[in-house]
């Protein structure tokens, strides 16, 4: 069989007379009489119409089931009904023969392919190649490549290497469960899969590299979320020597916008230098760690003037710290949507949206015309009216959502019902940009919801700020990071700030990044407060803590999630559309029929046996 001639979305009224090869998918056929009918056929490039004028071609192609391959060779002729919305709406081939090339064989296909993505999840998954046959699904794995091979073009630009890093590596406490690799050859032993190229990647500029990047793969033992896919992921992976967290801040902001702009469903993106929310500034105006600036409503505490209302939930709140009022910080947050129009089922709808993400209630009541509190909880604020509205600065018509409880938990309830009331009511500022922000200045340590003991924050390896090590300031101060590495003793590991920052994009944190602790004895001080000492960290990061001891540049870096990116890009809710082969949310390959038992065989080459739980 000789190659095509041409692609089915590249003829034109110019090859009107030509004979013409083509080959794709059998997608439909209209059938206006046994001797006339409408054929589509389809390829990855476009579709082109294919009119079938005799019986015994109809007889033919009647025979064939949708979605089969074949081969078409025929005449191009201009179309006398044009359908302008198709690039060769103009044009139609008339068969002089039409071949099977690849047949299909049932006539009864999961899902129309043109609108797959109707049908169940688990059905796209496991079908996911007629999924995939989708032209508006393809276009977010063609949208995928343009956007990745574009970083790379950027990175290499703004003098990056690309080097690759292991695969096959050792476990390590980076926040996530890992994938662990049986070793046939060290019986007992495991591999792990590494959740980021974290420590290879510190190691690199420990070695001399000056800038590294890579499209990296992470593996990640954890759940699904809209914009987290379990199992496996994709980052734009960096690191620079000799930076600070200016230094990252300058590279992400000249390189991403531009690529937002080109391949963006909006055309409007943040200029540099993106705002930057110190996290605690973030919990408190946002109640998130990763606001959508867009949204148009700001979180405001309301614990002093309605802490002793009458209401029970709202009782013994106090603005005071917790030490001081014994209540573990107790307090009332308020998100005030002004000129409200919606109605009470609409509230209480939000009021359950609330409670399921959070599990937290959300109560309410508004200013009538009158300026008069009506509906919810109203009763309870009639008293304080005027103090409530003072401190709320409201007006005739304005929505009030509340929140009660320790800090942290109403902070992030007020954080959800302000999405939530943005969503619902359309309170943007702007809706169709993309609005980045850092959000810098995250705590070190914090006491883990589950342990509740101290933990850290974010990334272990960071460089924290309340110390003399000041990045930003020389270079040369290995020395004074040493000598001043004592006043981690006396410190309130709480207190403790580090150089750590998130890049978010429309509420979705793209990415965290820190410039890095790079100094070993600062590195066990810091390890040695979540109860790891120096034999430990020798223990678990042999190889990073000993190239630290030869002498490490100041370093820093950051990694955007590129599923997350594109996400974003293409406006797309959930992350699976974005990737070729995702699997499902409960970390299933419903496709490939992953993960899977094996054989006994297999196990023993491995020292494994699989027992029953308990």
């Amino acid at each position: 069989m000789q190659g095509r001639t041409h692609h089915c979305g590249q003829l034109r009224l110019e090859h009107a007379g030509q004979e013409v090869k083509l080959v794709g998918w059998y997608e439909n056929l209209r059938k206006v009489s046994k001797n006339l009918g409408f054929l589509i056929l389809r390829d990855f490039y476009g579709t082109t119409q294919i009119v079938v004028e005799t019986v015994e071609m109809m007889e033919q192609v009647s025979g064939i089931h949708y979605e089969s391959t074949i081969e078409v060779i025929g005449v191009v002729r201009e179309r006398s009904a044009k359908n302008l919305e198709t690039a060769t709406g103009e044009i139609e081939v008339v068969p002089s023969k039409i071949t099977l090339l690849g047949k299909c064989r049932f006539q009864e296909l999961p899902f129309t392919i043109r609108r797959s993505k109707e049908a169940d999840e688990n059905v796209r998954l496991k079908y996911r190649y007629l999924d995939l046959r989708n032209p508006e699904v393809k276009e977010k794995m063609i949208l995928r490549s343009k956007v990745i091979a574009k970083l790379r073009e950027e990175m290499i630009a703004h003098d990056f290497m690309e080097i690759t890093t292991p695969i096959l590596t050792c476990s390590s406490p980076e926040g996530a469960r890992d994938y662990l690799v049986p070793a046939r050859n060290h019986p007992g032993k495991f591999y792990a899969l590494p959740q980021a190229p974290q420590q290879f990647k510190q190691l690199l500029m420990a070695s001399g590299f000056d800038r590294y990047f890579q499209i990296a793969p992470c593996f990640r033992d954890e759940d699904a979320r809209a914009d987290r896919s379990p199992g496996e992921f994709y980052q734009l992976d960096m690191e620079m020597a000799f930076a600070s967290q200016e230094d990252v801040f300058a590279v992400i902001e000249e390189i991403l916008p531009p690529v937002f702009a080109e391949y963006g469903i909006y055309s409007e993106v943040s200029k540099p230098p993106f705002v930057r929310i110190p996290y605690a500034e973030a919990m408190e105006r946002y109640g998130s760690d990763k606001p959508d600036l867009r949204i148009n409503l700001i979180v405001q505490d309301a614990t002093e003037v309605l802490a002793d209302c009458g209401f029970a939930p709202f009782a013994g709140a106090s603005d005071k710290p917790a030490e001081d009022s014994g209540l573990a910080g107790t307090c009332i947050k308020a998100v005030v949507a002004g000129g409200f129009t919606g109605t009470r089922k609409q509230i209480d709808e939000i009021c359950a949206e609330v409670e399921v993400i959070s599990g937290q209630k959300a109560y309410w009541f508004r200013l009538d015309e009158n300026g008069e509190p009506v509906g919810g909880i109203a009763k309870f604020v009639k008293e304080k009216k005027e103090a409530v509205i003072r401190q709320l600065s409201l007006k005739n018509g304005d929505l009030v959502m509340l929140c009660a409880g320790e800090r942290k938990t109403a902070q992030k309830t007020a954080g959800v019902i302000r999405r939530a009331v943005g969503n619902r009511f359309d309170a943007y500022k702007k809706k169709d940009c993309y609005e980045f922000c850092w959000i810098v200045d995250f705590p070190m340590y914090e006491i883990g919801e589950e342990s509740g003991v101290l933990e850290f924050c974010h990334n272990p390896f960071s460089m924290p700020q309340n110390v003399a090590c000041h990045m930003d300031v020389a270079y040369s101060m290995n020395t004074a990071c040493r000598a001043n590495a004592e006043e981690i003793d006396t410190m309130d590991p709480l207190a403790i700030l580090a150089y750590q920052y998130d890049l978010v994009c429309n509420g979705v944190e793209l990415s965290s990044g820190a410039v890095r602790n790079h100094d070993p004895e600062l590195m066990i001080k810091m390890f040695e407060k979540v109860g790891l000492g120096e034999e430990d960290v020798k223990a678990k990061f042999p190889a990073m803590y000993h190239a630290f001891c030869y002498g490490a540049p100041p370093h820093a870096g950051i990694a955007p999630g590129i599923e997350r990116m594109i996400m974003l890009i293409s406006g797309e809710e959930s992350i699976r559309e974005v990737i070729p082969f995702p699997m499902n949310k409960h970390a299933q390959d419903v496709m490939m029929g992953a993960p899977a038992t094996v054989d006994e065989k297999q196990l023993r080459e491995v020292h494994i046996k699989c027992v029953e739980r308990a």
